[in-house]
């Protein structure tokens, strides 16, 4: 790219930017004004229809049709131009109630990880008699004059007649936390493309994004003795494992196995691992905000939501430790869930 090329563009995406802007603006106004809802049918007041670059073009091409049948008196030229003036009406129509009338309903989303793609399904139900061809959805991200919107990814389907179809939508979440789900919009130009109807949905809906677990994380925090005070462990610094776990010795009874560690083991039984009951009667595994290292919030956050994976994984008890709040030990995926929800609006 020459130097001259380069220099077109930045002055392009100077004046481009205050149009930028105001669209952010109308887009921001228009969406503030719509109700928020889980559940939707669209009605006539709520489908917008305007002709697309091909419909426009058509359009160009009948006035041309009838200027030119008008001058020269063509009977032909005449039948020609009103013929496809009649089809474009008829496809107008059609593709106008294709959305009319369809209801859309949100299933309830599930927890993600920040930085993750989530997913989440929208439920179209038809209730007339005719099948709805080619509707798209998709996530109506919000535009800026530094980040301008693209188009982004679509999901088509369509709805059978008196039945129903589910679309899949794909956002990625980058912050952590409770977020209301993105403003959708769902579109059609069944039948012949000349002609686009579409509407905008707020769903009211919100979504938990935890913290990105950190991909390589130091071992767990040695346990704490239960009258309280931290306890030195060797073997939990240079194994990586809690001292809740041990080796696994002939006689051991099964059930004391860590089975979601069997994988790691040989033949022999050598890399096997079992709850040592009787450590764990005296020692408690806390992750503590103060042990997460010197590192950001962020970065502690990350650190801590890997350490309750870890821990959640090897089946241990454990509690969680923020500055202003304290998760007592348990396990099971409710306490993992509250561990990470902690996590996540901390």
């Amino acid at each position: 790219m020459t130097t001259q090329q380069t220099l077109n563009m930045a002055t392009l995406s100077f004046f481009s930017r205050p149009f930028r802007v105001l669209r952010a603006r109308l887009q921001a106004w228009f969406e503030n004004r719509l109700p928020l809802s889980d559940h939707v049918t669209l009605t006539q007041r709520t489908v917008y229809i305007l002709p697309t670059r091909p419909g426009l073009m058509l359009g160009t091409t009948l006035l041309t049709l009838l200027v030119a049948s008008i001058n020269y008196q063509l009977n032909l030229g005449y039948l020609l131009t009103f013929l496809l003036a009649g089809c474009a009406l008829v496809g107008m129509h059609v593709c106008h109630g294709t959305l009319r009338g369809l209801a859309m309903n949100l299933v309830a989303p599930h927890a993600h990880y920040a930085g993750d793609t989530a997913y989440f399904d929208v439920n179209f139900i038809n209730t007339r008699d005719s099948i709805r061809y080619g509707i798209g959805l998709r996530a109506l991200k919000p535009q800026n004059a530094d980040a301008p919107d693209r188009q982004a990814q679509w999901a088509w389907t369509d709805v059978p007649a008196q039945g129903s179809s589910v679309l899949q939508v794909a956002f990625t979440p980058a912050l952590r936390g409770l977020h209301r789900l993105p403003t959708l919009t769902a579109e059609t130009r069944f039948p012949l493309g000349t002609f686009r109807v579409w509407t905008v949905w707020r769903p009211a809906a919100h979504i938990m994004v935890y913290p990105a677990p950190e991909m390589n994380p130091p071992p767990l925090p040695p346990g704490e003795p239960r009258a309280g005070g931290a306890a030195s462990a060797a073997r939990a610094q240079r194994t990586g494992e809690f001292d809740g776990v041990r080796a696994y010795r002939r006689g051991d009874a099964l059930k004391l196995v860590v089975w979601k560690k069997a994988a790691k083991a040989d033949e022999q039984g050598h890399g096997l691992v079992v709850r040592d009951a009787q450590h764990a009667e005296r020692h408690e595994l806390w992750l503590d905000w103060a042990q997460a290292g010197a590192v950001g919030a962020e970065q502690k956050l990350s650190r801590l939501c890997a350490w309750t994976i870890q821990a959640d994984q090897l089946g241990l008890d454990y509690g969680l430790r923020l500055p202003a709040l304290e998760i007592k030990p348990g396990s099971g995926e409710v306490h993992k869930q509250q561990c990470l929800e902690a996590l996540a609006l901390c």
